[in-house]
């Protein structure tokens, strides 16, 4: 919120929305609809910039949940291995926003290509772009059904399920399995740890 602070000096912007698994975009448009800022206000067009500063600054402090969720290295170790995987992003944030976060954690390494906030205001049009994004970077051409989305949050599962991807579904963020499994997830995983049960999640052979 800070970035929305400097730009337009609203100290507390309204924000009593869920911005998980929304895009980056989506969440600017919905807070300056809440705070009264019209869509045509030049302001908005330096929100992506000074959202960044702000970011590389916050990013650098401790923080008590600051950390990787369970398993999550282990596993993009094994799948980055294997022939039969090509791994992609599909995320809502900025696409440098998401490079600066998973480069802390040193993982942006992983990754080749994906669909960022930048692409689509909603993310439900972010899996083919994914799928564009792997293709013309030289992997495999991927249908939808051939793809797995794996996320935390309902509309993780829901992007999959509009396109007729599968989703795999994990209890690591501000939904519990009952909530995801609700949403429609095909698999839901308390967490990534057991290396040999995501494989399986995700129909790979171990």
């Amino acid at each position: 919120m800070r970035a929305f602070e400097e730009l337009f000096a609203i100290p507390e912007p309204l924000d009593n929305f869920s911005m998980a698994g929304r895009t980056d975009p989506w969440v600017l448009a919905t807070l300056a609809s809440a705070n009264g800022v019209p869509p045509d206000a030049p302001e908005l067009s330096r929100f992506h910039d000074v959202y960044l500063k702000h970011l590389e600054t916050e990013i650098e402090k401790p923080g008590p949940s600051k950390g990787l969720m369970p398993g999550v290295r282990p596993l993009l170790d094994t799948l980055v291995e294997r022939g039969d995987v090509h791994l992609a992003l599909l995320t809502g944030n900025y696409e440098r926003a998401a490079r600066v976060k998973l480069e802390y954690f040193d993982l942006w390494r992983y990754f080749r290509g994906g669909a960022f906030g930048d692409a689509a205001l909603d993310r439900n049009g972010l899996v083919p772009k994914a799928l564009a994004s792997v293709s013309a970077l030289g992997g495999p051409s991927i249908e939808p059904p051939d793809a797995i989305v794996v996320g935390d949050t309902p509309l993780d599962v829901a992007c999959a399920r509009t396109v007729g991807a599968r989703s795999v579904a994990v209890a690591t963020g501000g939904y519990d399995v009952s909530s995801l499994g609700e949403a429609g997830a095909d698999i839901v995983l308390a967490d990534l740890s057991d290396i040999a049960a995501v494989l399986r999640a995700l129909r790979i052979e171990n």
